[in-house]
């Protein structure tokens, strides 16, 4: 087999673990010099390939390239721009192969979520409809954890983790003052559809006394009633309440409760804020004092306190990815599967992304309490394994040393392309 070279991109938010996929990519990559020749980054993912500006990731040390195993963030940029009309004759098709043929590109690695996995699919297929042979394997990340064909997502373990010890710590403070002062505590996770990060602050606490006493899924329809009822009894009762709430908290209507009335470019409602409307509804309502926070990108770029288990598996779906290339494998995704809870143990598993493509995978109602307000027994026997471990980050003068790549761009070879 002729050795061709490789585009690499980035898609969606990034995560606290996503450069340890990249690391992982292009280290294995160097090990199959006889089949990859370059491995090339798209700057600011699809939008880069459009545009042709590739990153040579060869002009990149080793030392850096290892250090991105530690480092947030996305190292060479990430969009969210979805391929509208995918067909033969579609400008961006057109341009896409144009751009793998002046490159000799054989293979092309689409490191996102749902929408990523989808494309990835979609190029695959028309491969072959413009016989242009490429190999396309699509590599997981998403903190909301919703991707169907693996058991977890890189990504969602370390934000899993932030969540939980957040909503643990904040609630230590909470307890201390609310004698006196704050009585209501609402920390606002990411989850627009899946509330598997809502449902991991739940490890924050073991029983029903113990915060957070309320958890908010977008999975079930929110009941302003038994909401205030909760919160107004958890106070009378403990002195205190603490609330996690998912962002895409809907009402019975199916609205959210927090729509900013705009699109992002993929066509998902802007979402605007729920904790500030439940604050409200506190204030309103119950007169009790309050404090919330929204933790926003904070909570999927803490590096600094990732899931080991993340952290391994993140770079390994990496390795993976070239090993599926490597064995003749296309149109796939390198998934996760668990094969045991205690202890962990996990291997990777290759899918069609036909299986994957368009499915949203949402917490089961057996991860949920019967008041809808916790999570199970079940639910803490699938996420406890994916906090564990630490991967600290390198400190220098009480700061992390995170990798900064040159991302030194390859010559073009093509008319410019407006993207």
């Amino acid at each position: 087999m002729p050795k061709r070279n490789a585009i690499y991109a980035q898609s969606g938010g990034v995560t606290a673990v996503i450069n340890a996929t990249a690391c992982g990519l292009i280290e294995a990559a160097s090990s199959h010099r006889d089949l990859i020749g370059k491995v090339l980054a798209g700057r600011n993912g699809i939008i880069g390939v459009l545009r042709e500006e590739l990153i040579d990731t060869s002009k990149e040390s080793r030392s850096t390239i290892q250090r991105l195993r530690d480092t947030p963030g996305g190292a060479f940029g990430s969009c969210r721009y979805k391929l509208s009309n995918p067909t033969p004759d579609d400008p961006d098709i057109r341009r896409l192969f144009e751009v793998f043929a002046a490159h000799d590109v054989g293979y092309f690695f689409y490191n996102g979520g749902g929408d990523s996995q989808d494309t990835a699919n979609k190029v695959s297929k028309l491969s072959q409809e413009l016989d242009y042979p490429v190999q396309c394997i699509g590599i997981p990340k998403t903190v909301d954890n919703d991707l169907s064909g693996t058991d977890s997502c890189p990504g969602f373990g370390s934000v899993a983790k932030y969540v939980a010890i957040s909503t643990k710590e904040a609630a230590l403070d909470v307890a201390s003052m609310s004698e006196s002062s704050t009585k209501v505590f609402i920390l606002e996770v990411m989850g627009r559809h899946a509330g598997w990060i809502a449902a991991a602050g739940g490890l924050a606490g073991e029983d029903a006394n113990e915060p957070p006493h309320l958890i908010l899924f977008p999975e079930v329809p929110f009941d302003e009633s038994s909401f205030l009822r909760k919160v107004e009894s958890t106070v009378k009762r403990i002195g205190y309440c603490v609330v996690v709430a998912s962002e895409g908290v809907q009402n019975s209507d199916g609205n959210f409760l927090a729509d900013a009335g705009t699109k992002d470019a993929f066509g998902h409602a802007q979402l605007g804020g729920v904790a500030p409307v439940l604050a409200g509804l506190v204030k309103e309502a119950l007169g009790l004092k309050y404090h919330y926070a929204v933790a926003d990108y904070l909570q999927r770029s803490s590096r600094h306190i990732a899931s080991k288990v993340d952290v391994e598996q993140a770079y390994a779906v990496g390795k993976g990815a070239i090993a599926a290339v490597a064995a003749g494998q296309n149109d796939v995704m390198i998934g996760i599967k668990r094969l045991q809870d205690e202890p962990y143990r996990w291997r990777l598993a290759p899918i069609n992304l036909n299986k994957v493509a368009n499915i949203e995978r949402k917490v089961p109602r057996s991860f949920r309490t019967k008041d809808e307000y916790g999570i199970t027994a079940r639910a803490r026997r699938y996420l406890e394994p994916l906090i564990r471990g630490e991967a600290y980050p390198l400190y220098r003068r009480g700061m992390p040393r995170y990798a900064e790549t040159k991302n030194q761009l390859v010559a073009k070879k093509l008319p410019g392309y407006d993207v």
